[in-house]
């Protein structure tokens, strides 16, 4: 006896790749990703970072012939993070208008103009115990941390940064951060606050990347994985301080977050895939476990499709390159 006819035939819509590329709800493009550059002072030639195959640590030498080769590729975004060799207790270097945030920020906007140039603004790179701010009584002081951070982000500003990303957790950052901008001039600059990041164990191969001699955790000040409303409530509060754009980090187990985030915000979301994310997939990619162009790609559209407008990711230069003519 032959079945009797479906009402609904989902397949009918799959069975050619044209009709699945019509049917496709989300896409993600070059316009969407933003490449983290890492950058080192006092070295000659780039550093490979073993944890991160691929990625690299650049000298400030290296900075233009990179940013350009980033931009020809069609790369319109970056994130600067800066690996000092003049640190201090608090981080003064990133306020120096002399200092590497300064010095990176003007290379990379002489060397690409129309380059969108995104300074991550934090001090973990620039302090002598990798805190993120101003220690004092063996944590961190949150109130003196915003102190300076002002005036990081308005040498940051000066340099010719296009966007601020403050990425510590400071409770009261964006309007701090807003407050300082404004009175020196710089109304136009936008922030993009690391406004829901957890503290993760995802985080591993980034400690390698910026030389990091870190002990201990970021608990304090970074969001218990566990908890999902408290990630909410801080992306809300950013949001009510001024941020123009909120952001999710780490992405892949925080899917969740960021749709709840875009069900609560009309503003646009980033989210970051981060280092220990790259290298799971590059890693069991070397091994033959997985195809890796076609995890990386499911995995940002499972981004998109979760609210993201924008994708901070080390595979940006990788799909740059799978894309050309």
């Amino acid at each position: 006896m032959s079945s009797p006819n479906s009402i609904v035939r989902f397949r009918r819509l799959r069975r050619t790749t044209n009709l699945r590329q019509l049917m496709r709800e989300h896409v993600f493009s070059l316009d969407d990703l933003i490449m983290p550059v890492f950058v080192e002072e006092n070295i000659s030639e780039r550093v490979a970072i073993e944890s991160m195959p691929g990625i690299y640590r650049y000298p400030e030498t290296q900075l233009t012939d990179y940013v350009r080769s980033l931009w020809h590729k069609g790369i319109k975004a970056i994130l600067l993070f800066g690996i000092s060799h003049q640190k201090d207790k608090e981080g003064s270097d990133t306020w120096n208008p002399q200092g590497l945030m300064a010095r990176m920020i003007r290379i990379t906007k002489t060397a690409a103009p129309q380059m969108l140039v995104i300074s991550d603004n934090c001090f973990c790179e620039y302090t002598l115990n990798s805190h993120c701010g101003t220690t004092g009584n063996r944590e961190v002081d949150n109130d003196k941390t915003l102190a300076n951070l002002q005036k990081q982000v308005v040498v940051a500003a000066q340099a010719g940064v296009d966007m601020i990303a403050p990425s510590g957790m400071v409770d009261g950052m964006v309007a701090a951060i807003r407050t300082a901008l404004d009175a020196e001039g710089f109304t136009h600059i936008p922030i993009m606050s690391y406004s829901s990041k957890f503290s993760s164990s995802f985080y591993g191969p980034f400690r390698d990347a910026v030389d990091s001699s870190f002990k201990g955790t970021r608990d304090a000040y970074q969001i218990d994985c566990a908890n999902a409303r408290e990630a909410i409530a801080e992306s809300l509060q950013d949001d009510a301080e001024g941020a123009d754009i909120l952001m999710v980090k780490p992405g892949m187990a925080y899917l969740d977050i960021l749709y709840r985030i875009r069900e609560a915000s009309l503003k646009p979301l980033a989210v970051y895939q981060v280092s220990g994310e790259y290298s799971m997939i590059k890693l069991a990619a070397a091994a033959g476990v997985l195809d890796e162009r076609a995890v990386i790609t499911e995995t940002l559209l499972a981004f998109k499709r979760a609210g993201a407008n924008l994708i901070i990711s080390y595979f940006a230069e990788a799909i740059a390159e799978w894309n050309k003519p």
